[in-house]
């Protein structure tokens, strides 16, 4: 997709349906003259749904779509008959989205799966006709009750982007090119820090037909999570994915300490992040010869597995390949 064209944020108000006011209505016929109360029940305002569809990748579509109002609940009538729903508006959003209140910043729920429906903002419940009134001291209730008022709110819709792998490192460590190469996603690539301002999903192919999708994730900076730079954009996409790829370029002065911050910023973000499965990569071993190889050898993190790879040459691509499907299919059920 379009770098422009991924939206993983948007802000939208949203106003459900009035409920339909009940109905103050008395049975006559011709025999019957003075029948007793049988006004029915309003119809509830419409809801506004999120609805998962796993074959949309961004919030795009929703990004200028400030305003969502849900229809009005139709009025009780005669003979008990209860009023329509209101009409409920759904907007269908890409798994992995999050619908926070904006003004607490409280999560209330996440989307999943395809198909999956939730209610954002709940409809006003429809009033009550007044043959619910009727008692034995009265007997002719000429009251019923009004339908409740919808609800105005604003939401907001984050998309956390659900991929196997998600691409750690500092800006410019060589994860775009890797992208490009395993895959067929083509993200912006440059000599400079933030070239990736946005992320960008890539399917890799694997022996045997088979694959795994790979995202690339705006690089990560000292102070991430305190929301400097991209950090916090960052880090929420980090948390959907199930294994963590560090990528650390051969160029760095302390290999060691690079991967300790980056950890760092992940724990200070979330300490479930930490749980995850890792892999270390060390980048742009085109630029090195076999004796240099050997001495950043001794200079790697221990406990956990690396390798020694070039996009630009190939070197590594597929061991590396091989340990990210031995810790993807070494995932918990």
């Amino acid at each position: 997709m379009a770098e422009q064209n991924f939206i993983d944020y948007v802000k939208i108000c949203c106003r459900s349906g009035d409920g339909g006011a009940g109905s103050v209505h008395f049975y006559r016929d011709k025999n019957n003259p003075k029948g007793g109360p049988d006004g029915g029940d309003g119809g509830r305002g419409g809801h506004i749904k999120l609805k998962g569809n796993a074959n949309q990748w961004t919030l795009l579509h929703l990004k200028y779509r400030k305003h969502v109002i849900g229809g009005k609940g139709g009025d009780g009538g005669s003979n008990n008959q209860k009023g329509a729903d209101g009409k409920d508006i759904i907007l269908e959003v890409p798994l992995g989205t999050v619908a926070k209140n904006s003004d607490t910043g409280k999560v209330e729920f996440e989307i999943t799966r395809d198909g999956e429906t939730k209610i954002l903002v709940e409809g006003g419940r429809g009033g009550k006709g007044n043959t619910h009134f009727k008692s034995s001291t009265n007997q002719a209730p000429r009251f019923a009750q009004p339908g409740e008022k919808g609800v105005e709110s604003w939401k907001v819709l984050e998309l956390k982007v659900l991929a196997d792998v998600g691409l750690v490192g500092l800006p410019n460590a060589g994860k775009s090119t890797l992208l490009s190469v395993l895959s067929a996603a083509k993200p912006k690539i440059g000599a400079y820090p933030f070239t990736t301002l946005r992320p960008s999903l890539g399917i890799v192919a694997y022996r045997d037909h088979y694959s795994f999708v790979m995202a690339d994730i705006p690089g990560i900076i000292e102070g991430a999570h305190h929301g400097k730079g991209l950090g916090l954009r960052f880090l929420r996409h980090i948390e959907r994915n199930s294994v963590l790829l560090f990528i650390i370029s051969c160029e760095s002065q302390d290999i060691r300490e690079e991967y300790d911050l980056l950890l760092g910023e992940l724990g200070a973000y979330s300490e479930e992040l930490l749980d995850k499965s890792r892999l270390l990569a060390i980048s742009k071993c085109d630029l090195i010869d076999t004796e240099m190889e050997t001495m950043l050898t001794q200079e790697l993190p221990k406990g956990i597995d690396s390798v020694f790879i070039s996009a630009i040459s190939g070197k590594g691509l597929l061991r590396l390949k091989d340990l990210i499907w031995e810790k993807l299919h070494d995932q918990p059920e």
